[in-house]
């Protein structure tokens, strides 16, 4: 008979033995703890496979693009006038930098509207994966120009640019139209390859706005299509990605104006340009 083990052998090797069960395989390592790295197994659904992953962000519809929201005026521009006054190049002519936008009988500016509007379009493009960059969030004193507004889509290579706004028109005149970039070619504009799909995000923009608003395109311009092509304006003109510019509705139409100074409505026009931009995007 072989001579006894010492007491501590003894020990390690019954430790040993019930650290790695009676097959002999190491047993499975126990989940990692503090940022370690051992994931649990897959657990197998009633049919014997695995259950699905979460989703990634790259399931997301608008994941890996990116769109420029361009909230139309600046509320300080009412307290530099001089600035945005003074005039830069659009390409095909000289406008001025900016305007101050126009106002309901009430007081609500354009330019709270848009910025308000625009906020609530990047959280909804955010949550479905979008890279969403605004060309200012009432940051800057005033403005910036048109041609400024131009480069940030150009410089940020947005697959999608839309420029939001509210109409300043007669009473009576109703509704909301989407600004399409006229052909042009002089200086530094040249739109050719972007009137195209320009034109193709308007519709898309045009249906899904309807929809989620439940108001009609305008009964002033545009012939009832919603549509209307531009060659004056700078932010279009300069732009060399898909631009658009959305009038949500007239200011100076007591009905529009109740709609555009209501916050739920706001929160169903964002989801509109939200749906427009997604099937544009989405094909």
């Amino acid at each position: 008979m072989p001579p006894a083990l010492p007491l501590a052998l003894t020990l390690a090797l019954t430790l040993a033995l019930t650290l790695t069960g009676c097959g002999g395989a190491a047993a499975p390592a126990a989940q990692a703890g503090r940022g370690g790295d051992a994931k649990a197994a897959p657990t197998a659904t009633s049919g014997g496979t695995p259950a699905t992953a979460p989703a990634s962000s790259s399931a997301l519809p608008l994941a890996g693009r990116t769109v420029v929201i361009d909230p139309g005026h600046n509320p300080g521009n009412f307290r530099h006038t001089s600035d945005i006054n003074k005039k830069v190049d659009i390409g095909t002519a000289r406008k001025e930098c900016d305007t101050t936008g126009t106002a309901t009988n009430g007081g609500y500016t354009e330019a709270a509207f848009t910025l308000d509007v625009s906020h609530r379009l990047r959280d909804l493009l955010k949550k479905q994966g979008a890279k969403v960059l605004l060309v200012h969030d009432a940051d800057r004193p005033y403005g910036p120009c048109i041609d400024e507004r131009a480069a940030f889509g150009n410089a940020a290579r947005a697959d999608a640019v839309v420029s939001v706004h509210a109409d300043g028109s007669a009473v009576g005149h109703r509704g909301f139209h989407v600004i399409l970039p006229a052909r042009v070619s002089g200086g530094g504009a040249d739109t050719a390859k972007i009137v195209g799909p320009s034109r193709t995000l308007g519709e898309k923009l045009v249906t899904r706005f309807a929809r989620a608003t439940g108001t009609r395109p305008a009964n002033y311009i545009g012939s009832g299509t919603g549509l209307d092509v531009r060659d004056d304006l700078g932010g279009l003109n300069l732009s060399t990605v898909p631009k658009v510019f959305l009038e949500c509705g007239n200011m100076r139409d007591p009905k529009d104006a109740a709609l555009l100074t209501n916050a739920a409505w706001r929160q169903k026009a964002a989801q509109g340009i939200a749906d427009g931009i997604g099937a544009y995007l989405q094909g």
